[in-house]
């Protein structure tokens, strides 16, 4: 019957917990999930260690104190910690890179369908064989920065969030101007393949191909 009483004891020691300490159990649960809880849920989470009605007024006085922070989410009032100014950097970061993937990966896309519409339209005006070399090197680059970038992303969203350092974000500005130097480069290279095109359609349906192939200038 020993255990049966050690049992009994080892309940009751973990369910009493006076107000302080069930504000520090709270504390280091939004802490360490880092995402925001309802005090029903802090309380279901922390298997009623905590009541719902004393969480809901803990964190109030914690909310109060400034110690987390609170807002408003349908009926309810949802609570997490305070986040630093490094923390929604990196959050920043982690948001830029994916829509960066995102685009990159639709850019690359369309230009494989923008090469085979044109190859197509090329090899119907008669040309034997147009070098397409410039569009092609264009695409690989792409691909591998999307990689790079795809990499990129699944090293930020594998584990903690860390802080974005000023060489980073940096980093990231030279990239923003890298891209914007490529598009104007893969404007240029429409442009040379228009004017290739041009040379073996008719004038009259320059600008009926133009528009069945979706080329903007």
């Amino acid at each position: 019957m020993a255990p049966i009483k050690k049992d009994a004891e080892d309940t009751k020691k973990e369910a009493k917990l006076n107000p302080e300490q069930s504000a520090t159990l709270i504390l280091d649960y939004l802490r360490k999930q880092n995402r925001p809880y309802s005090a029903t849920d802090i309380s279901t989470n922390l298997k009623n260690r905590v009541t719902k009605t004393a969480a809901a007024k803990l964190l109030k006085d914690m909310h109060e104190r400034k110690e987390i922070e609170g807002r408003a989410a349908g009926k309810q009032i949802v609570y997490h910690v305070i986040q630093d100014e490094a923390d929604e950097a990196s959050l920043e970061s982690l948001q830029q890179i994916d829509a960066k993937t995102t685009r990159l990966r639709d850019e690359t896309t369309a230009l494989k369908a923008e090469e085979k519409e044109l190859q197509k339209a090329l090899r119907g005006g008669g040309a034997s064989q147009i070098p397409l070399s410039d569009l092609k090197a264009s695409i690989a680059a792409l691909e591998r920065d999307i990689a790079e970038m795809a990499a990129r992303l699944s090293a930020l969203t594998s584990g903690d969030l860390k802080p974005v350092s000023v060489e980073e974000r940096e980093k990231i500005c030279a990239e923003h101007r890298m891209w914007q130097r490529a598009a104007a480069a893969r404007k240029r290279i429409r442009g040379e393949l228009w004017g290739v095109i041009k040379g073996v359609v008719e004038k009259e349906k320059w600008e009926e191909t133009r528009e069945e192939l979706g080329l903007e200038f």
